[in-house]
């Protein structure tokens, strides 16, 4: 018997089962649901034939171009599945819509003898529900701090210390500047990213505090998702104000051994924000490389476009915290105990 699940029953029971995605290869490498493995049904070639011959000639003729094409791989698909989950025998199938492509696989597999169940909607339904999480208000703190505050290393403390955090920019695989993807795997489409964000959502307490990073709505070429940016915006912000010297000291560290034609490709990107003077004297101290330099002449941009960013939030609710050495430990453990009285006072 093959059963049919909603988004959240597929999600709960993918916890301990793998899904199989049996669209095209283009449409898993755009977006998938986290961890499941794709075994497509059809190949992007073959999805656009079978399409054509949809337009063209009707229902009946692509299902009949659709079996040909399917025929010959129908052994393998059991033995792909099988391999996923051999003691068990029990997988998760889903394709776009949840129609005849994850119907026809699941029941090749079922008649073959594992167990299986379905995805109603398919991964559209699964997209539906992404979209419609971030509405969900939660308490949201937000981590501000002018470039170079370590503010990931500080996020990385607040969850060793037992908080709630999700860090976009890991997410993202990108730290949000022009030199952002740096050092960085590939970045995920924005809908991969909502993706991956949604997963870890879901799986935080809605009753207990989360912190994220304060970020533009882009990062990199990522979006935050509407609802959840605009959560963000009006969420409290705990603004750690860190020295300028250990900030310029944090990303000499951080970009030291770079491939030097990186370094210069972004600083050029900010060129027209730098102004032609500044852009060739980071320029010239990159040749000789001279890191603090180039730190020093571009974080006097980046502390302006941060700074008004900051501007445009209500004043009440930016939280300023003098952080004067750089310990991420400590910084995080002044956080907690900054959240723990603004939320005696907000509840009094």
């Amino acid at each position: 018997m093959i059963q049919q699940l909603t988004v959240d029953e597929f999600l709960e029971k993918a916890r301990h089962l793998p899904i199989i995605d049996v669209r095209s290869p283009g449409e898993y490498e755009h977006a998938h649901i986290p961890g499941a493995v794709n075994i497509p049904l059809f190949d992007n070639e073959e999805r656009a034939q079978v399409g054509t011959r949809y337009k063209k000639a009707g229902k009946d003729a692509a299902v009949l171009l659709g079996l040909d094409l399917v025929g010959p791989k129908l052994t393998s698909f059991v033995k792909q599945s099988r391999k996923l989950n051999p003691k068990a025998q029990e997988v998760l199938v889903h394709c776009w819509r949840g129609g005849m492509r994850s119907g026809s696989f699941a029941w090749l597999l079922n008649t073959a003898g594992m167990q299986v169940a379905t995805l109603v909607g398919g991964y559209k339904a699964y997209r539906n529900a992404v979209l419609e999480a971030f509405a969900e208000p939660r308490p949201l703190i937000i981590l501000g701090g002018k470039t170079g505050s370590g503010k990931t290393d500080v996020l990385k403390e607040l969850a060793r210390q037992g908080e709630q955090v999700i860090d976009l920019e890991g997410l993202a695989h990108h730290k949000g500047s022009s030199y952002g993807a740096i050092g960085q795997a590939p970045q995920p489409s924005s809908e991969q990213f909502e993706n991956r964000l949604f997963t870890e959502w879901r799986q935080l307490d809605p009753g207990r505090p989360i912190w994220l990073e304060d970020e533009s709505r882009n990062v990199g070429t990522c979006f935050i998702p509407l609802p959840l940016w605009q959560q963000m915006r009006m969420a409290p912000v705990a603004f750690i104000d860190v020295p300028k010297a250990i900030r310029i000291n944090r990303l000499v560290q951080e970009y030291t051994g770079i491939d030097h034609q990186l370094l210069i490709e972004a600083t050029e990107r900010i060129r027209r924000r730098l102004g032609n003077k500044d852009t060739q004297l980071a320029l010239n101290a990159l040749a000789e490389h001279d890191y603090a330099t180039v730190a020093d002449i571009t974080l006097s941009y980046y502390d302006k476009a941060y700074l008004h960013g900051l501007s445009q939030r209500e004043a009440e609710t930016v939280h300023q915290l003098a952080i004067m050495e750089d310990n991420p430990a400590e910084t995080a453990r002044q956080l907690k105990a900054w959240a723990a009285d603004y939320e005696k006072v907000t509840l009094r």
